[in-house]
């Protein structure tokens, strides 16, 4: 693929891992982390996003809650507390919430764990019902589902956003204690229509949908869609994802049951930008078992000038599909690395999707093949999109993704894009040596706070 950037000097505030101890024992471990001059620990909490880093540092750049006074700044382990903190989503007051611990979503504000019978409770919803009444042998497979059980199903899922749905103002930092083992389970993130925000240390699992949605239309045999995202970006500008961990753990797709002869699918993406959403850096995160991962730009239809996204120094391991899919936008994916080999019952679809006319700049990126897999199933398209790049690694050795791609397929995708990266900071000029770098600096359990 051809050359389509300009290299920029590591940004001098890039996190150095310096305990011998922590490198034995991996991702996980806690770790000093020191500044690159390695003269003072970093600010976790206040510490915003540097320079050229990606999309998200165009502008006015990405600072989150910096600005945050005492009266703002808050320490939450329950999801009461969570959403107490984050306030009405119209705010504009800079705030920093530091989450301690797991936070169960689907907890009331007693702390008490909520079911899916629990949200159903009231609605008139059964499962059993909602499958008679939709089953395509009476019901056709033409439209979709309408009636008394359509309108119960959207309302208790009507009922479960209420409560696992969290609603992020502008200008918010939010980060997990390290050493705390923070996250957030069955809950969603929800930034939308807002500037500035930070997330970062944490690890989003099993984001589950109680109440998904048959669509006879989807596709030839119809699909089941599920609602919820991880984290997902709407309408958002200038947003950073940094060292976080997103998986299905807790229950992986292949517990899910069948009906309809379909997959009844309950997780939608990790981490979905969408909406003309703008100027996001995701980086040094981790992707795990999960279906569809990453969505930039919801529609074909999606204005241009918009979804603008960086991605770099992620893992992406155990992912079907999504990684990212890309529309419209332009998207800069460098010193990423993927692993392809199944797992967890998860197995590749492809890795990247450009489509929509998307502009996709690929650059020294890493991937492990397992030799079950053709080189040309990595990447996809729909004849519209771009991938530009160079310095790719399949195994160790260069390789030419998108000529792979197109010599077994009819819809090409183009290698020419009409732009040049140049918020490039830690770009490296070789992938070679990034499954073993990003194995100890990628994900949760690295950062720590001063």
């Amino acid at each position: 693929m051809a050359s389509a950037s300009h290299r920029r000097s590591l940004r001098k505030r890039r996190a150095l891992v310096v305990s011998a101890a922590v490198v034995a024992a991996g991702v996980g471990a806690g770790a000093l982390v020191l500044s690159a001059n390695a003269t003072s620990a970093v600010d976790l909490y206040h510490q915003t996003l540097a320079a050229k880093d990606g999309w998200a540092s165009s502008g006015s750049g990405t600072t989150g809650g910096a600005k945050a006074d005492s009266a703002h700044t808050f320490t939450v382990s329950t999801r009461a507390q969570l959403v107490k903190a984050l306030g009405p989503a119209s705010a504009t007051t800079p705030r920093i919430i530091k989450i301690k611990g797991t936070i169960d979503a689907n907890t009331d504000d007693s702390g008490k764990k909520l079911t899916c019978a629990d949200y159903a409770a009231g609605t008139g919803y059964s499962l059993s019902a909602y499958l008679k009444a939709f089953d395509p042998s009476t019901y056709g497979r033409s439209k979709l589902p309408s009636g008394a059980q359509e309108s119960a199903r959207a309302a208790a899922q009507k009922k479960q956003a209420a409560n696992i749905v969290f609603k992020v103002p502008a200008n918010t930092t939010i980060v997990g204690v390290p050493g705390t083992k923070a996250g957030i389970t069955g809950g969603m993130l929800q930034i939308q229509k807002v500037d500035n925000v930070i997330v970062r240390n944490l690890t989003f699992s099993d984001t589950e949908d109680c109440f998904p949605q048959w669509d006879p239309t989807d596709g030839d045999s119809g699909n089941w869609n599920s609602e919820y995202d991880a984290v997902t970006l709407r309408g958002a500008t200038h947003v950073w994802a940094d060292h976080n961990t997103f998986t299905d753990a807790g229950h992986f797709d292949s517990l899910n049951p069948k009906y309809y002869g379909r997959e009844y699918q309950v997780h939608d993406g990790e981490l979905d930008i969408t909406k003309s959403s703008d100027l996001v850096t995701v980086e040094h995160n981790q992707f795990t078992s999960h279906d569809k991962t990453m969505l930039i730009g919801s529609s074909d239809s999606e204005p241009s000038g918009k979804l603008r996204v960086t991605l770099h120094h992620n893992i992406w391991k155990g992912v079907v599909q999504r990684a990212p899919l890309t529309r419209v936008g332009q998207v800069h994916l460098y010193n990423n690395v993927y692993d392809v080999t199944p797992l967890n019952g998860y197995a590749l679809q492809y890795s990247i999707n450009s489509r929509a006319k998307a502009q996709v700049v690929a650059q020294n990126n890493f991937w492990t093949v397992p030799g079950s897999v053709k080189v040309s199933k990595l990447l996809s398209g729909d004849g519209t999109g771009s991938i530009a790049g160079s310095g790719n690694l399949v195994n160790g050795t260069t390789t030419d993704l998108v000529a792979a791609y197109n010599a077994a397929n009819s819809k090409k995708i183009k290698t020419t894009v009409n732009w040049t990266p140049t918020l490039t900071a830690g770009l490296e000029s070789s992938a070679k040596n990034l499954p073993a770098e990003l194995a100890k600096t990628a994900g949760v359990g690295v950062l720590t706070a001063s």
